[in-house]
């Protein structure tokens, strides 16, 4: 006997019909399930690009969603307002007796849950929310003090600890299907266009939805194995290019984990385990923003809160634009401003370069990624540029800074990726490309590649840069 005669699925960063906690439980519990997903603007609005790769990426998953829905029988409910309105709206237009959904751990994102959730109770709805997003959340990997874990490599050993084969598990969507219903003529209206939202189509690349995340899998399912290896170099298909679809749940991370931890233990398994460090580096920052959410506006460690950055406005354009005179870390910002993915390696090499060498605040940073990368998500965002910075949890320390030269030099020996995004450089040789302002002027001129005319002059002295830096942190350390 069903729980519910009635309920609705909210559908939010998790665009798939298939093992998805909270919609498998609605049909498993309810006669009939339809499905919700809101354009919130409470988001959109805030973005300030309209041509934004993401609402693109967001729109042809719902798309495909919304027909894989249909073809079940179903459908999918389109709204553009804001979710803490609309849902409630829908779940009385409907009857339904509960609205289900999965957990968001986003300080905003958990606001706005409980307005809908003390919304929803006030007319006799149950909300109900499940996790779905990570295979540990919240308090289930702790010290043994009970506390959260603030160093990843012992979180790390108690995640593979607490694992076990039930942590895997499929949301069975498959066995109950039936309970799909589809979307009452009253409430069916189109799927609105990019237009009508307030946004542009920017000729994105990226393949969206479930159908872009399974193809994106199945390639990386090939390439494991030389993960570990083949990771760190931008101009080499190393990485698996999956960090948009766990961003917005287009792929599942059970099957992900499940996948590289099964792999990670048979001969060769070293890329698999590889991988599964960066998925679980993904769940222990989830976990730091959950327990700590004053990381949002504020450095994890508050000594560094004092931290006299110089903060100047035409250096923090220069990084923006590419335009720092420093090849790689060009070539880095060029790529997310023209793709909306930037390398891993190539995240760390900028973040250094501007917090330690331009002595720009961080959260400066963290904002253009935010507002710039396909696959943003605040806690992994967060994460890493504190980690970058030095003011975060289990960080690379402060007096370990990179040098962009040496890091392209080891990283992009032969410049192929710098020739792609700074092709102002092409005509250098190999030795010559990572540090051009240091080619004698008639080698210059023989290149065709004049600095100060052709390519900017370095903006600051790394090593005069990286002794500043270590000043202005010895001046708020405490012993």
């Amino acid at each position: 006997m069903p729980r519910f005669a009635r309920s609705l699925v909210w559908f939010r960063r998790d665009l798939r019909d298939f093992d998805h906690a909270a919609f498998a439980a609605a049909l498993r519990e309810s006669a009939a399930v339809y499905c919700v997903f809101v354009f919130d603007r409470e988001i959109l609005d805030r973005l300030p690009d309209r041509a934004d790769r993401r609402v693109e990426y967001i729109h042809g998953s719902v798309s495909e969603l919304d027909a894989r829905l249909r073809a079940a029988g179903g459908g999918l409910i389109v709204r553009h307002d804001l979710a803490r309105d609309a849902v409630p709206e829908l779940a009385q237009a409907l009857s339904v007796d509960a609205v289900y959904a999965n957990h968001d751990y986003e300080p905003r994102a958990i606001a706005r849950d409980a307005a809908v959730g003390q919304a929803l109770a006030a007319r006799g709805r149950s909300f109900l929310t499940f996790k779905d997003q990570v295979v540990f959340e919240r308090d289930e990997i702790l010290t043994r003090a009970g506390r959260p874990f603030a160093v990843f490599t012992p979180y790390r050993n108690a995640w593979l600890a607490a694992l076990t084969p039930a942590h895997f598990a499929s949301h069975d969507v498959e066995a109950h299907r039936r309970a799909i219903a589809p979307v009452p003529a009253a409430l069916d209206t189109p799927l609105p266009t990019l237009e009508a939202l307030g946004f542009a189509p920017t000729g994105l690349a990226l393949v969206p939805g479930m159908t872009g995340g399974a193809q994106r899998f199945a390639d990386f399912r090939n390439r494991i194995d030389r993960y570990r290896d083949a990771r760190d170099y931008p101009s080499i298909k190393g990485p698996s290019y999956l960090s948009t679809d766990l961003r917005f749940g287009t792929v599942s991370i059970r099957q992900l984990a499940q996948f590289a931890h099964a792999r990670s233990l048979h001969a060769g398994g070293e890329g698999a385990g590889t991988w599964l460090n960066e998925l679980i580096w993904r769940e222990f920052y989830a976990q730091i923003l959950w327990h700590h959410p004053h990381v949002v506006d504020h450095a994890f460690r508050p000594e560094y809160d004092a931290l006299a950055f110089r903060n100047d406005p035409k250096q923090f354009a220069a990084w923006c634009a590419g335009t720092t005179g420093y090849p790689i870390v060009d070539a880095a910002m060029r790529q997310l401003n023209q793709t909306g993915y930037m390398h891993n390696r190539l995240r760390m090499i900028a973040a250094s370069f501007l917090v330690k060498d331009l002595l720009v605040d961080w959260r400066w940073g963290e904002r253009y990624f935010a507002d710039k990368l396909n696959d943003f998500d605040l806690a992994s965002n967060n994460g890493g540029w504190q980690w970058a910075a030095s003011t975060g949890c289990d960080a690379q320390p402060y007096f370990r800074i990179f040098n962009p030269v040496t890091q392209s030099e080891r990283f992009d020996a032969q410049g192929s990726f710098i020739r792609r995004y700074v092709p102002e450089l092409a005509a250098l040789r190999d030795d010559e490309i990572h540090a051009p302002w240091q080619q004698p002027i008639v080698t210059q001129q023989e290149r065709g590649v004049i600095i100060g005319r052709d390519y900017p002059v370095p903006i600051v002295d790394h090593a005069l840069a990286r002794q500043q830096a270590l000043e202005m942190f010895a001046a708020v350390r405490t012993p």
